[in-house]
């Protein structure tokens, strides 16, 4: 059923390499990483900046993700204001969280609410990398405890967008904590009937992809997307072997029964949408925790 939804591609004027210098307004063309073609910026956020010749998924910002999925003006922000400390007195900490601030608009590496998707009311967490990489630290990991436990208060599915390096080394093992305290809460909610969904986005790794971001009832990721805890070379040199060229894409872990689907970003809404359609219509006997 999740299988057959309408997908309709946009077309792109690409401008050909002649070797002559033309002066282009700065933001005006973007060149895709992938395959080289240079396109429009504003034919490129027209199609979910998703590059048109090769289905490469540039980054979105987490007001990006949001906007692409909710119902116009329905969305309600939670703890906004909520930000990181130091802790450890960790040396230029403060630095990395005002440049992330500066370089993001957002006071965290994720923004945590609610609104609805065709008509369905769930609670949504999205990660942003622009803030230290999306890095989890203490705050990263109570909004997430704060968004579920609103979920399960209110009897709404959960779904969260995944875009991380891993645990912030700057927390330590503050850090660490969040991925045992998220995990647990998750379990509680999941075993009380809620519905959790995760999206995996590039990048996705270390202590976030053995958490919660492996945890949901439906497990997805975008084409491409790194999926992984270690990093390549170490796991290389541990175990003396060259691995597979596409080992820890989005599509290496499909294969090996690690996602549910991998799903193109024009096909997410639809496919987000029929999820909570379906879970809806099981009505709130499925919950039994007041």
């Amino acid at each position: 059923m999740l299988n057959n939804f309408f997908n309709k591609k946009k077309q792109y004027v690409t401008v050909p390499s002649s070797g002559v210098k033309q002066d282009v307004p700065e933001g005006l063309m973007k060149k895709c990483p992938r395959c080289k073609k240079i396109m429009y910026t504003k034919e490129l956020k027209q199609n979910l900046s998703v590059c048109a010749s090769c289905g490469y998924h540039y980054p979105l910002t987490a007001w990006e993700r949001i906007e692409s999925l909710m119902d116009e003006g329905t969305f309600e922000e939670f703890d906004e204001a909520m930000s990181s400390v130091n802790p450890l007195d960790f040396p230029g900490y403060e630095d990395k969280l005002k440049a992330g601030r500066d370089k993001s608009g957002l006071n965290e590496a994720i923004v945590t609410g609610k609104g609805m998707m065709d008509g369905y009311e769930f609670v949504i967490a999205v990660m942003d990398s622009r803030f230290i990489m999306g890095s989890m630290g203490s705050v990263v990991g109570e909004k997430i405890t704060r968004a579920v436990e609103r979920a399960m208060k209110e009897h709404l599915p959960f779904i969260i967008f995944t875009a991380s390096g891993g645990a912030r080394m700057q927390e330590g093992s503050l850090s660490l904590m969040q991925m045992a305290k998220t995990s647990a809460l998750l379990n509680l909610y999941s075993r009380n009937g809620g519905l959790f969904i995760t999206v995996m986005t590039h990048p996705t790794t270390g202590g976030v992809t053995a958490s919660f971001a492996s945890l949901g009832d439906f497990n997805f990721a975008e084409p491409g997307a790194l999926i992984g805890f270690a990093g390549r070379r170490i796991i290389e040199q541990t175990i003396r072997e060259d691995l597979p060229e596409d080992f820890q894409t989005s599509e290496f872990l499909l294969k090996h029964g690690q996602l549910d689907r991998v799903i193109p970003r024009d096909e997410l809404k639809e496919t987000l949408g029929t999820i909570l359609a379906m879970h809806y219509k099981r009505g709130d006997e499925a919950w039994f925790l007041d």
